[in-house]
């Protein structure tokens, strides 16, 4: 029932915005659970923060499509959570492997495997350092204290919705810049 009032929550504030990124991308240890997988044993049921599942099914619901970013070193155990849980037919892509790269390599790939630009992303992480590499990169990124929340979720589309009037203001810009100078000079022609 928790998750059933959580997706209908997070629904509600996705309505609230017109521009939605077309991929939101999750971080797993202390995003979506609250714990390193390799700490832990297959056998175990793990558990997800209190509100990601609902959270996932209202983005699900909403035609988002959502991904996974982990540099976790123990890509199996990460794979049985996500079967045990029963999210795995969410995610368009996970990327689940252990890197130096700050997530970046995480990103070309789901880019590579889902044709969604950076500049349409969203992302959701627990440590700074992943944050600010992604961000260089035009994905908008958002540092979760304890998990996913609706919190964060309003945070999230609320900057990407920024980010992306941004992009469309300096687009106009450009283009206004650049077709103003060459109409100029075809009627400096005449």
């Amino acid at each position: 029932m928790a998750d059933d009032k959580v997706r209908d929550e997070a629904m509600q504030i996705i309505g609230m915005f017109q521009i939605l990124p077309r991929l939101v991308v999750f971080d797993l240890d202390y995003t979506l659970w609250p714990f390193y997988c390799e700490c832990r044993s297959k056998r175990e049921m793990p558990s997800l923060y209190p509100q990601a599942k609902g959270i996932l099914s209202g983005l699900k619901e909403k035609g988002i499509q959502m991904a996974i970013a982990s540099r976790s070193p123990t890509s199996d155990i990460a794979n049985t959570f996500i079967d045990k849980l029963n999210i795995k037919s969410l995610f368009v892509a996970k990327e689940i492997f252990s890197s130096w790269t700050h997530k970046t390599e995480h990103f070309q790939k789901i880019h590579t495997r889902t044709g969604v630009p950076f500049t349409d992303m969203l992302f959701f992480d627990d440590e700074d350092r992943n944050i600010k590499s992604v961000s260089k990169m035009g994905v908008t990124s958002i540092l979760v204290g304890d998990g996913v929340t609706l919190g964060a979720l309003r945070q999230g589309l609320t900057e990407f919705s920024q980010n992306h009037n941004t992009i469309e203001k300096n687009k106009k810009v450009w283009r206004n810049k650049y077709s103003g100078k060459a109409a100029s000079s075809e009627t400096d022609k005449d």
